[in-house]
């Protein structure tokens, strides 16, 4: 029977519009009904899928894509092949949970309010999947999140406690309980993602699928199968491995990142503790030793038999050599050991993210996918003699970003907009038709995705840094940068302006802050760089209020942050006598 025939059974009239007339009205608005659920359907299949992978602390100057020469990595580069490659795309806040902070709320840290590593996340911010979830987003995380142990918006979850550990590794679970894996967390990791997409995905809701790695995340612990291999290879030294500062001021002089002065030669070097006492080498940072323990002493036999094969000759051949080695020759060995680690671990990452892609070819998964590669930072691989991340220098301000949306971006295409992890929530809400929060700060990268460029307006980051007095002892500082030039503020107990010319001077060696050259320059960055903290909310007084909290919580306990302890201590005495 059709809808004239049902309506034709009543003899309706409506102020006095003819029975025919109100019939006709009727099938229309049924129509229309009918032709917006079909429409409502047919968007809720179109809206994509999104994998998001990220690793922790992976410097883009380790992924071929960008670089080849100190690493291959084939199928993180397949991203870029099938999609497109940012060239500066870049963090507000280079350090780890801060960072992963943004991500999830689309918010500078002095507004999500995770400035630093140690204070919590505040869990009444709103994040991103939540949006999803509430939109019919299936959503699921693997790996590490770092904080917290509920993440918010996620039907499935298994992540790390923390920093979690390379080697039989225990997890957090939504449905399981505290559990713990035996193998190796980044195979595991990918075992638990591929398990969900077989087993857990339901075919007609599109997802939101969360892959997180631990690697590289200090201290490095390449796979079994990796490690021979691995330090066997002698790596490219980057130019700056020598770096005296002469051309920067007291920041870069006073971090605490150096290779050979501030690396654990235990944790970091895995030269073993009892080598360590032999040769007379102290544990200067007070952990050194026991992140050796709590990390290799995680290993079961067969696993621990593996690795002292390697690192036992290792560790004979450098008490060999040990005596007659110079500053020179130290600082040249710890290079090389630090890449055998720290890259053997990418090796990990890239062969699981092929096993991920893989799995999307083979079940026919590409086409209405979303596929993003990045890292929660930079990391220094030697460069300016450092390793770790937090300040605004490239290596660890900048971040890979490489991001595959077959159909929409076109394969092998590059962007060298300035980016930001603020912007990862907004777009993937743009892309899923999903409206963003008014609060969020970032922009859709979707224009610069789809090639309509011309919608993209921002010529300039902001970045802020909170974490000190602290591990590494890196400056408080914030900056804006541009494509071709970074002024940075240095503040709290210096008081530094620093100006880089980045096109002119990519190693970021000189200073030119008070040039005449650069006199106008300043002036117009000074210029923009206030006009970004008035559009994001910053201030000094806001900067004040986290720096009162951080000293207080350090008065309580001076073993916050591992910081420096005489500089730390003088900075509290300091402070009580300015408050007397």
């Amino acid at each position: 029977m059709g809808l004239i025939d049902i309506f034709s059974k009543f003899e309706l009239h409506y102020e006095g519009i003819p029975m025919r007339n109100l019939k006709r009205l009727l099938v229309g608005l049924v129509a229309v009904f009918l032709y917006s659920c079909e429409n409502q359907e047919a968007t809720k299949e179109e809206r994509p899928n999104i994998v998001f992978i990220m690793s922790d602390d992976h410097a883009y100057q380790a992924i071929s894509a960008y670089s080849d020469h100190l690493i291959e990595t084939p199928n993180i580069d397949r991203i870029a092949e099938m999609g497109m490659l940012f060239t500066n795309a870049t963090v507000t806040n280079s350090i780890c949970a801060p960072s992963r902070a943004t991500i999830l709320t689309g918010l500078h840290s002095h507004l999500n309010g995770k400035i630093d590593n140690d204070f919590p996340f505040d869990t009444t911010n709103v994040t991103f999947p939540q949006l999803f979830q509430d939109a019919g987003y299936q959503t699921a995380m693997f790996g590490k999140l770092h904080f917290g142990n509920n993440p918010k918006g996620f039907d499935q979850f298994k992540i790390l406690p923390g920093q979690g550990a390379y080697y039989n590794p225990d997890f957090i679970t939504k449905n399981e309980g505290n559990i713990q894996a035996e193998g190796y967390v980044t195979d595991i990791i990918t075992d638990m993602t591929l398990d969900w997409l077989e087993n857990e995905r339901e075919e007609e809701d599109p997802f939101l699928l969360f892959y997180l790695h631990k690697a590289p995340h200090r201290e490095w612990l390449p796979a079994e199968r990796h490690i021979a291999e691995f330090t066997d290879r002698t790596f490219v030294e980057p130019p700056t491995l020598f770096d005296d500062y002469s051309g920067r001021g007291r920041a870069a002089k006073e971090a605490e990142m150096n290779l050979l002065k501030h690396m654990n030669w235990a944790g970091d070097s895995k030269i073993y503790p009892e080598v360590m006492d032999e040769l007379g080498i102290p544990d200067a940072s007070g952990w050194d030793k026991g992140a050796f323990e709590r990390e290799v002493g995680r290993l079961n036999a067969s696993q621990r038999a593996n690795w002292d094969a390697v690192y036992g000759p290792m560790n004979e051949e450098f008490k060999a050599n040990y005596a007659d080695m110079s500053e020179e020759d130290l600082m040249r060995w710890r290079y090389q050991r630090y890449m055998q680690d720290y890259l053997g671990t990418i090796q990990a990452v890239d062969e699981n993210v092929g096993r991920v892609l893989d799995y999307l070819e083979e079940n026919n998964m590409m086409e209405n996918t979303i596929i993003v590669y990045t890292s929660d930072q930079g990391f220094y691989l030697g460069e300016h003699g450092w390793f770790d991340k937090r300040f605004v220098y490239d290596e660890s301000f900048k971040t890979p970003l490489l991001v595959a949306w077959p159909g929409k971006v076109q394969a092998g295409s590059k962007s060298t907009e300035m980016v930001q992890n603020l912007d990862f929530a907004q777009t993937f809400l743009d892309a899923a038709g999903i409206p963003a929060p008014d609060q969020m700060q970032g922009e859709s990268l979707v224009p610069l995705l789809t090639g309509n460029t011309e919608k993209w307006t921002r010529d300039a980051v902001y970045y802020h840094y909170y974490e000190y007095p602290s591990v590494h002892m890196v400056k408080r500082h914030y900056a804006i940068v541009t494509e071709e030039y970074k002024l940075t503020h240095y503040y709290f107990d210096v008081d530094e302006w620093e100006l880089i010319d980045r096109l002119n001077d990519p190693m970021e060696l000189k200073n030119v802050y008070d040039d005449p050259a650069y006199a106008e320059i300043k002036e117009e960055l000074h210029t923009k760089l206030e006009g970004l903290r008035e559009k994001y909310g910053d201030n000094a007084q806001i900067s004040q209020q986290y720096l009162d909290r951080y000293l207080d919580r350090l008065e309580e306990t001076q073993q916050f942050g591992a910081a420096n302890k005489e500089v730390t201590r003088k900075i509290l005495e300091d402070r009580k006598k300015q408050d007397e």
